[in-house]
C-alpha cells in the first residue's frame, strides 16, 4: 500500500525553520498511531545496540546488532521477538531482506558482505570486500538483479550480481565513486545510506562530506556521482533513507529528525516538504516501512553502551 502525502503548501522560510527546529531538538511532531493497534514503541534486548532495520516479508521487522551483529526478528503486532542463530560475532549495520528469505547484511568495520537467512539466522554466505577498520560497510540496497553495499571509508561500493531466481554470485564488484563525490580524509565518514532513484535508473546515496551533507545520485554502472539539487538543504548527519514513490525520507540522526523531500522522477533535484520529530527518538538510524506506519530504532550514540543499556525502536504515522 502506497502512502498519500499531502504536500503542504508553506513557503521555503517556514520550511527552513522547521528543519531548524529539528536539528535543535524542537518537535514538529508526527501524530501518534491510533489506539488499540500493534505497539508504537517496541523493547530490544539490553545491550544490544540496534542500527539497521529491515521489515518483510510480512509484518516482521528485523534488527541488527552493532554488539555482535545478531539479527533480532520482531512481530511487529505484538512487539515480541527474539535473536536469530548464532551472532557473527561482528557488527551488523545495514540490512534488507527479500523475496526468498533472506538477509542482505553490511559488516560495518569487519569489510564484510553477509547473506543471512531470515528464518533461522544461519549465515548463507560472507563476502570479504574491505580491509577490516579500513573499511566500514554502512548499508545495502536491493534492486532486480543487484545489492549494493556503501562504505563510509572508502570511495566506492559494493555489488553482489544475483543471478536466476535470485542465485548468490562467488564474488563481487567494486564500483569506484566519481564525479561529484567527495571522500572524508582517512577515518572520515561519507558514504552512509543508500536507496534507489523514482525511475529505478539510478542509486541515491548519502555523502556527509558533500556541501555539509548532501544527496548525489550515482550510475551503478559506472560509479559516477552527481549532486542531487535539494536547495538550501543539507544533511550533516544523514543516515539511512527510505524511497516512496517519488517521496524520499531521510533520517538525520543526531538531530533526531525524519527530513522529508519530494523529488522529481530521475532525482536530480528536490524540495524539502516537511521534518518529522518525536519525542521518544534517541538517535534513530534509519527508517523502515509497514503499512501506515515508519519504524526506526534507536541507536542511543549519547549513551555509554553496556550489557544493560535498553535500547528501542518507535513507530510513527506517515
Amino acid at each position: 500500500m502506497r502512502p498519500s502525502l499531502a504536500r503542504p503548501t508553506i513557503t521555503r522560510r517556514r520550511l527552513l525553520a522547521a528543519s531548524a527546529a529539528a536539528a535543535a531538538g524542537v518537535a514538529v511532531s508526527a501524530p501518534a498511531a491510533r489506539a488499540g493497534a500493534a505497539p508504537t514503541t517496541i523493547r530490544l534486548p539490553d545491550g544490544f545496540r540496534p542500527e539497521g532495520i529491515a521489515i518483510g516479508p510480512g509484518p516482521y521487522a528485523y534488527f541488527g546488532s552493532l554488539a555482535d551483529g545478531a539479527v533480532y526478528r520482531v512481530e511487529l503486532a505484538t512487539g515480541r521477538g527474539a535473536v536469530l542463530g548464532p551472532a557473527p560475532g561482528a557488527p551488523t549495520v545495514g540490512l534488507t531482506t527479500d523475496r526468498h528469505g533472506r538477509i542482505f547484511a553490511s559488516g560495518g568495520p569487519s569489510g564484510q558482505l553477509r547473506v543471512v537467512s531470515a528464518a533461522d539466522g544461519t549465515i548463507l554466505k560472507t563476502y570479504q570486500a574491505g580491509t577490516p577498520d579500513q573499511s566500514f560497510v554502512n548499508d545495502v540496497v536491493l534492486t532486480p538483479d543487484a545489492a549494493y553495499f556503501t562504505d563510509s571509508f572508502q570511495p566506492r561500493l559494493y555489488a553482489l550480481r544475483l543471478g536466476h531466481r535470485g542465485g548468490l554470485p562467488t564474488g563481487f564488484d567494486t564500483v569506484p565513486l566519481s564525479g561529484d563525490w567527495v571522500q572524508a580524509p582517512p577515518g572520515g565518514f561519507s558514504a552512509n545510506g543508500i536507496t534507489r532513484t523514482p525511475d529505478g535508473s539510478g542509486l541515491l546515496m548519502i555523502d556527509q562530506t558533500l556541501d555539509g551533507g548532501g544527496l548525489v545520485r550515482v550510475d551503478p554502472a559506472t560509479g559516477v556521482a552527481r549532486r542531487v539539487d535539494l536547495g538550501p538543504a543539507r544533511l550533516p548527519n544523514g543516515d539511512g533513507m527510505l524511497l516512496l514513490g517519488r517521496t524520499l525520507y531521510v533520517v538525520q540522526n543526531r538531530q533526531n529528525a525524519i527530513d522529508v523531500f519530494r523529488l522529481d522522477p530521475s532525482a536530480r533535484k528536490g524540495s524539502l516538504v516537511k521534518c518529522i520529530t518525536d519525542p521518544r527518538f534517541d538517535i534513530p538510524t534509519t527508517v523502515a516501512r509497514f503499512r501506515d506506519r515508519l519504524y526506526l530504532p534507536n541507536a542511543r550514540f549519547s549513551t555509554e553502551p553496556t550489557p544493560q543499556t535498553p535500547y528501542t525502536a518507535v513507530a510513527v504515522r506517515i
